[in-house]
Protein backbone atom coordinates (compact mmCIF):
# COMPACT_ATOMS: atom_id res chain seq x y z
CA UNK A 1 0.00 0.00 0.00
CA UNK A 2 1.37 3.69 -1.03
CA UNK A 3 -0.60 6.78 0.34
CA UNK A 4 0.04 10.18 0.31
CA UNK A 5 -0.58 12.61 3.17
CA UNK A 6 -1.29 15.93 3.21
CA UNK A 7 -1.26 18.72 6.09
CA UNK A 8 -2.17 22.29 6.75
CA UNK A 9 -3.19 24.13 3.35
CA UNK A 10 -4.45 26.99 5.00
CA UNK A 11 -5.69 28.34 1.61
CA UNK A 12 -2.91 28.22 -0.43
CA UNK A 13 -4.71 26.94 -3.44
CA UNK A 14 -1.36 27.03 -5.47
CA UNK A 15 1.15 24.87 -3.37
CA UNK A 16 -2.35 22.46 -2.85
CA UNK A 17 -2.43 22.12 -7.07
CA UNK A 18 1.31 21.25 -7.06
CA UNK A 19 1.66 18.80 -4.74
CA UNK A 20 -1.52 17.17 -5.90
CA UNK A 21 -0.04 16.94 -9.10
CA UNK A 22 2.95 15.82 -7.65
CA UNK A 23 0.92 13.02 -6.06
CA UNK A 24 -0.01 12.11 -9.39
CA UNK A 25 3.40 11.57 -10.82
CA UNK A 26 3.82 9.31 -8.40
CA UNK A 27 1.61 6.89 -9.05
CA UNK A 28 -1.01 7.59 -5.85
CA UNK A 29 -4.15 7.61 -6.27
CA UNK A 30 -4.83 7.43 -1.98
CA UNK A 31 -4.87 10.74 -0.11
CA UNK A 32 -5.23 11.52 3.26
CA UNK A 33 -5.84 14.86 4.32
CA UNK A 34 -4.96 15.96 8.18
CA UNK A 35 -6.76 19.47 8.31
CA UNK A 36 -6.33 23.02 8.52
CA UNK A 37 -7.19 23.65 5.18
CA UNK A 38 -8.37 27.20 4.83
CA UNK A 39 -7.14 29.96 7.68
CA UNK A 40 -5.03 32.77 5.46
CA UNK A 41 -4.73 35.69 3.56
CA UNK A 42 -5.10 33.56 0.51
CA UNK A 43 -7.73 31.54 -1.52
CA UNK A 44 -9.68 29.79 1.11
CA UNK A 45 -12.73 29.47 -1.90
CA UNK A 46 -10.56 28.17 -4.16
CA UNK A 47 -8.77 25.77 -1.90
CA UNK A 48 -12.51 24.91 -1.17
CA UNK A 49 -13.76 23.90 -4.40
CA UNK A 50 -10.26 21.55 -5.34
CA UNK A 51 -10.58 19.37 -2.33
CA UNK A 52 -14.54 18.82 -2.65
CA UNK A 53 -14.19 17.19 -5.65
CA UNK A 54 -10.54 15.29 -4.54
CA UNK A 55 -11.29 11.78 -3.10
CA UNK A 56 -9.84 12.25 -0.13
CA UNK A 57 -9.65 11.08 3.22
CA UNK A 58 -9.94 14.21 5.46
CA UNK A 59 -10.31 15.37 8.93
CA UNK A 60 -10.98 18.51 10.39
CA UNK A 61 -8.62 21.02 11.90
CA UNK A 62 -8.62 23.27 14.73
CA UNK A 63 -8.79 26.02 12.28
CA UNK A 64 -11.44 24.23 10.15
CA UNK A 65 -14.14 24.16 13.32
CA UNK A 66 -13.08 27.40 13.74
CA UNK A 67 -14.69 28.41 10.68
CA UNK A 68 -17.72 26.73 11.95
CA UNK A 69 -18.32 27.42 15.49
CA UNK A 70 -17.01 31.02 15.93
CA UNK A 71 -19.27 34.24 14.66
CA UNK A 72 -17.58 35.04 11.92
CA UNK A 73 -16.81 38.64 13.40
CA UNK A 74 -15.28 37.44 16.33
CA UNK A 75 -12.90 34.98 14.23
CA UNK A 76 -9.38 35.46 14.19
CA UNK A 77 -8.10 37.76 11.40
CA UNK A 78 -6.78 34.70 9.22
CA UNK A 79 -9.85 32.74 9.73
CA UNK A 80 -12.31 35.62 9.29
CA UNK A 81 -10.67 36.20 6.31
CA UNK A 82 -11.17 32.75 5.11
CA UNK A 83 -14.99 32.32 6.11
CA UNK A 84 -15.21 35.95 3.72
CA UNK A 85 -14.58 33.79 1.17
CA UNK A 86 -16.58 30.43 1.59
CA UNK A 87 -19.79 29.52 0.35
CA UNK A 88 -22.65 27.80 2.40
CA UNK A 89 -21.67 24.54 0.39
CA UNK A 90 -18.05 24.67 1.55
CA UNK A 91 -18.95 25.68 5.07
CA UNK A 92 -21.42 22.23 5.39
CA UNK A 93 -18.31 19.83 4.03
CA UNK A 94 -16.36 21.18 6.96
CA UNK A 95 -19.28 20.20 9.27
CA UNK A 96 -19.62 16.83 7.84
CA UNK A 97 -16.04 16.34 8.24
CA UNK A 98 -14.81 13.84 11.78
CA UNK A 99 -12.95 14.61 14.01
CA UNK A 100 -10.38 11.63 13.86
CA UNK A 101 -10.49 8.55 11.64
CA UNK A 102 -9.49 5.39 11.43
CA UNK A 103 -8.22 4.52 7.63
CA UNK A 104 -8.31 1.05 6.04
CA UNK A 105 -8.44 -0.52 9.77
CA UNK A 106 -4.84 0.54 9.56
CA UNK A 107 -3.82 3.77 10.07
CA UNK A 108 -5.27 6.32 12.84
CA UNK A 109 -5.80 9.95 11.18
CA UNK A 110 -6.18 13.32 13.10
CA UNK A 111 -5.15 16.76 13.09
CA UNK A 112 -3.31 17.00 16.49
CA UNK A 113 -3.55 14.68 19.19
CA UNK A 114 -6.31 12.30 19.57
CA UNK A 115 -8.36 14.23 22.18
CA UNK A 116 -7.38 18.11 21.75
CA UNK A 117 -6.82 19.36 17.80
CA UNK A 118 -5.21 22.56 19.42
CA UNK A 119 -2.29 20.83 21.04
CA UNK A 120 1.00 19.81 19.30
CA UNK A 121 1.66 15.91 19.50
CA UNK A 122 5.20 15.59 18.82
CA UNK A 123 6.33 18.77 19.88
CA UNK A 124 6.73 21.22 22.78
CA UNK A 125 7.02 24.52 23.69
CA UNK A 126 9.32 26.41 26.46
CA UNK A 127 8.66 29.36 27.92
CA UNK A 128 11.26 31.13 26.08
CA UNK A 129 9.24 30.24 22.77
CA UNK A 130 11.80 27.50 22.06
CA UNK A 131 9.78 24.75 20.09
CA UNK A 132 11.20 20.83 20.65
CA UNK A 133 10.89 17.58 20.29
CA UNK A 134 8.45 16.11 23.45
CA UNK A 135 10.02 13.34 25.81
CA UNK A 136 8.89 9.93 24.26
CA UNK A 137 7.08 9.48 27.80
CA UNK A 138 4.18 12.16 26.95
CA UNK A 139 4.04 11.19 22.95
CA UNK A 140 3.91 7.67 24.38
CA UNK A 141 1.03 9.03 26.77
CA UNK A 142 -0.93 10.45 23.85
CA UNK A 143 -0.79 7.53 21.94
CA UNK A 144 -2.77 4.83 24.50
CA UNK A 145 -5.25 3.05 23.43
CA UNK A 146 -4.64 3.41 19.64
CA UNK A 147 -4.11 -0.32 18.43
CA UNK A 148 -3.40 0.66 14.64
CA UNK A 149 0.57 0.78 13.71
CA UNK A 150 0.72 4.14 12.03
CA UNK A 151 -0.57 7.16 13.22
CA UNK A 152 -0.72 10.69 11.05
CA UNK A 153 -1.21 13.89 13.20
CA UNK A 154 -0.97 17.60 11.48
CA UNK A 155 -1.05 21.27 13.22
CA UNK A 156 2.54 21.93 13.90
CA UNK A 157 3.62 22.23 10.09
CA UNK A 158 6.88 20.48 10.94
CA UNK A 159 7.78 17.41 8.72
CA UNK A 160 8.41 14.65 11.98
CA UNK A 161 8.15 10.99 12.77
CA UNK A 162 8.47 9.66 15.47
CA UNK A 163 8.88 5.59 16.29
CA UNK A 164 7.24 4.72 19.52
CA UNK A 165 9.03 1.91 21.48
CA UNK A 166 6.32 -0.49 20.76
CA UNK A 167 7.17 0.07 16.89
CA UNK A 168 4.20 2.09 16.73
CA UNK A 169 5.14 4.95 14.19
CA UNK A 170 3.91 8.35 13.93
CA UNK A 171 3.95 11.10 11.23
CA UNK A 172 3.55 14.17 10.65
CA UNK A 173 3.71 15.58 6.82
CA UNK A 174 4.39 19.10 7.34
CA UNK A 175 2.37 22.51 5.81
CA UNK A 176 1.42 21.98 2.47
CA UNK A 177 0.52 26.32 2.30
CA UNK A 178 2.36 27.63 5.34
CA UNK A 179 5.87 27.36 6.05
CA UNK A 180 6.10 29.72 9.04
CA UNK A 181 4.10 30.78 11.45
CA UNK A 182 3.79 32.06 14.97
CA UNK A 183 1.37 31.22 17.95
CA UNK A 184 0.69 32.82 21.50
CA UNK A 185 -0.16 29.16 23.21
CA UNK A 186 1.18 27.88 25.52
CA UNK A 187 3.94 30.44 24.90
CA UNK A 188 4.52 32.60 22.34
CA UNK A 189 6.82 30.89 19.86
CA UNK A 190 7.41 30.65 16.10
CA UNK A 191 7.07 27.58 13.37
CA UNK A 192 10.00 28.46 10.68
CA UNK A 193 10.51 25.91 8.04
CA UNK A 194 13.43 27.88 6.56
CA UNK A 195 12.45 27.20 2.62
CA UNK A 196 9.16 28.28 0.72
CA UNK A 197 8.55 24.97 -0.81
CA UNK A 198 5.06 23.03 -0.21
CA UNK A 199 5.34 19.93 2.17
CA UNK A 200 3.87 16.54 2.20
CA UNK A 201 4.43 12.49 2.89
CA UNK A 202 4.05 9.19 0.94
CA UNK A 203 3.62 6.18 3.32
CA UNK A 204 4.63 3.08 2.12
CA UNK A 205 3.97 -0.20 3.66
CA UNK A 206 6.90 -2.85 3.67
CA UNK A 207 7.81 -6.23 4.70
CA UNK A 208 9.48 -4.68 7.86
CA UNK A 209 6.63 -2.13 8.52
CA UNK A 210 5.23 1.72 7.26
CA UNK A 211 8.14 3.71 5.52
CA UNK A 212 7.74 7.76 5.10
CA UNK A 213 9.20 9.80 2.37
CA UNK A 214 9.08 13.38 3.25
CA UNK A 215 8.60 15.00 0.19
CA UNK A 216 8.89 19.24 -0.47
CA UNK A 217 7.62 20.49 -4.32
CA UNK A 218 8.08 24.15 -5.55
CA UNK A 219 5.85 25.97 -6.68
CA UNK A 220 4.93 30.00 -7.85
CA UNK A 221 5.30 30.89 -3.89
CA UNK A 222 6.13 34.50 -4.74
CA UNK A 223 2.73 34.78 -5.84
CA UNK A 224 1.25 33.67 -3.12
CA UNK A 225 3.26 36.31 -0.75
CA UNK A 226 2.45 39.00 -3.08
CA UNK A 227 -1.40 38.18 -2.46
CA UNK A 228 -0.51 37.95 0.97
CA UNK A 229 0.93 41.24 0.89
CA UNK A 230 -1.82 43.05 -1.03
CA UNK A 231 -4.14 41.64 1.68
CA UNK A 232 -2.18 43.61 4.33
CA UNK A 233 -0.81 40.13 5.79
CA UNK A 234 3.40 40.93 5.39
CA UNK A 235 4.60 38.35 8.28
CA UNK A 236 2.26 35.75 5.82
CA UNK A 237 4.08 37.04 2.69
CA UNK A 238 7.39 36.97 4.02
CA UNK A 239 6.38 33.09 5.17
CA UNK A 240 5.17 32.19 1.92
CA UNK A 241 8.42 33.54 0.06
CA UNK A 242 11.50 32.58 2.29
CA UNK A 243 9.89 30.43 5.05
CA UNK A 244 11.00 32.88 7.79
CA UNK A 245 8.90 35.43 9.79
CA UNK A 246 10.54 38.59 9.33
Amino acid sequence: MRLAVIADIHGNHLALEAVLADIRAQGIDDIINLGDCFSGPLEAGKTADILLTLDAVTVRGNHDRYLIEIDPDDLHISDRFAHGQMSKGHLEWIRGLPFSAVYRGEIFVCHATPSDDNTYWLETVSPDGFVHLKLIEEIEALAEGIDQRLILCGHSHLPRMVRLRDGRLIVNPGSVGAPAYDDDLPYFHKVEAGHPFASYAILEKTAGGWLPEFRQVNYDFQAMADLAARNGRLEWASALATGWLR
